[in-house]
């Protein structure tokens, strides 16, 4: 398993749009607006009716409830049911996007997804200057909730879908199952599927004040017990109706399946919506036996922790001993540095977007002799200097005269330290495109290992320039 750099363009949306409706659990009126948002930004909510409009991100690891649809809170602040909307964003292939809500909730509108799809749809959907990563399932990973039997696991596939398989245990609902085989099928085949509910869970909601915003519109009643007079009286109060009757496939009246699986669907809807909260992509397929929110966001929860691990301990896999793409010498014939300042002795893969190389680092280097004689450390802004040459091959390998240009620094972001390097040790250094190369500036996320261990990273920008 592994976090790749794709050849797929982050996308976002063009425009905001918004679109307004009822929250289902609080029954309050609320304007969601989807707005555009920038490279690595990732899926975000945002309070707009609090102080200082804080920010929620979509993360697995913000989630508090899961009775009800998926809660996330940071900071005091919360977001329920932030799934149907998060789905709506996955399936459209969006990377980035400010979700900005005034109140708790978003509108329940069908209980589908629907209606957010429509609308992101007229924001357009478009291409950032930024590729996609992914994380590449070689290996089942799994997650059993040992009380409901809920599991749920992913495992290796080309691209990311997902199969649900549902048992309530009831004659009226069955066991069904859905399949998304690809995400461009979600608008088609998942999107329109509607939350769904059992009569005793509606009344026992109901006592509790707790679906204030629902009515037989946005929701399938599937009526798993007898409809005593009382009970109907109820819900002809609570759902504003004069007559409510149970439909021959037992689901109350008012409302027609979409597809006879409806049910489903829609529980692959939530999965969608709630495995977005890993923040990554997942290339593999999950498989998810009675799913719910609990297990979903528990399951995200892991992924996200591994792919945290490998993220940093994803030490590219070289043989040392194998002819390198370039030595030294082709190395000084693209690169301008000389000794003592060439930092990389060999180079194992070049690519369009990534670049791995290599540097022995031996008790004679020049810096040594004067950073800490007596316990010799690398320093690490040459670990750093180290990781922008590599990159520098990168960018030059752009050019058909590398020997005419130099690499200038332009900025460093997030530069971190992690483990010492001292003689005896070899670097590995990855340097990956965060975004196309342009003009001759490359920005790039560079990574350096030693001891099968991530050593140091950082996001190096530099721009190469003609030697006049």
């Amino acid at each position: 398993m592994g976090i790749v750099t794709t050849e797929i363009k982050q996308k976002t949306i063009k425009k905001e749009v918004s679109l307004t409706g009822v929250g289902l659990h609080t029954g309050k009126n609320v304007t969601l607006t989807f707005k555009p948002a920038e490279a690595n930004t990732g899926l975000a909510f945002k309070r707009v009716d609090l102080e200082g409009m804080p920010l929620i991100e979509a993360d697995a690891n913000y989630v508090t409830n899961t009775q009800r649809g998926t809660c996330l809170e940071k900071n005091g602040v919360i977001i329920q049911t932030s799934e149907h909307v998060l789905a709506a964003l996955v399936g459209l292939d969006i990377d980035n996007a400010i979700v900005e809500l005034n109140a708790s909730e978003p509108p329940i509108m069908d209980g589908s997804s629907k209606f957010f799809v429509e609308a992101i749809e007229n924001a357009e959907v478009i291409e950032l200057d930024a590729f996609r990563e992914e994380y590449v399932i070689t290996d089942i990973v799994s997650y059993t909730d040992e009380e409901s039997g809920s599991e749920i696991l992913v495992m290796p596939s080309k691209e990311y879908q997902i199969t649900t398989m549902v048992d309530f245990g009831t004659k009226v609902l069955g066991t069904q199952n859905a399949t998304l085989n690809q995400l461009s099928d979600f608008k088609d085949e998942i999107s329109n599927a509607r939350t769904f509910s059992f009569l005793h869970e509606i009344e026992m909601l109901l006592e509790n004040g707790l679906i204030k915003g629902g009515d037989l519109n946005n929701a399938i009643v599937y009526v798993d017990k007898p409809l005593s007079t009382e009970i109907m009286e109820k819900l002809k109060v609570a759902f504003k109706k004069d007559t409510i009757a149970v439909k021959p496939n037992g689901i109350l009246d008012n409302l027609t399946l979409h597809q006879p699986n409806e049910a489903a669907r829609h529980k692959l809807l939530d999965v969608l919506g709630d495995l977005a909260l890993i923040g990554t992509r997942i290339r593999g397929k999950v498989i998810a036996n009675k799913p719910g929110h609990f297990v979903n966001t528990q399951f995200a929860k892991k992924l996200s922790k591994l792919i945290k691990n490998d993220r940093r301990n994803n030490v590219p896999n070289i043989d040392l001993n194998q002819t390198p793409l370039m030595d030294v010498n082709q190395i000084m014939a693209m690169l301008p540095h000389r000794q003592p300042f060439l930092l990389i002795d060999k180079v194992f893969e070049l690519t369009d977007n990534y670049v791995i190389a290599q540097k022995n680092v031996t008790m004679n280097e020049s810096f040594f002799a004067g950073h800490f004689p007596g316990a010799p450390v690398m320093p690490g802004v040459l670990i750093v200097e180290a990781m922008a040459q590599t990159g520098g091959i990168l960018v030059l390998n752009t050019v058909p005269d590398p020997e005419n240009y130099l690499t200038f620094f332009m900025k460093m972001d997030n530069v971190k330290f992690k483990q010492k390097v001292v003689p005896g040790d070899t670097l590995i250094f990855k340097c990956s495109l965060i975004t196309p190369i342009r003009r001759g500036i490359c920005h790039m996320q560079g990574y350096a290992y030693a001891n099968g261990k991530l050593c140091a990273e950082a996001e190096l920008m530099a721009q190469i320039s003609k030697v006049k």
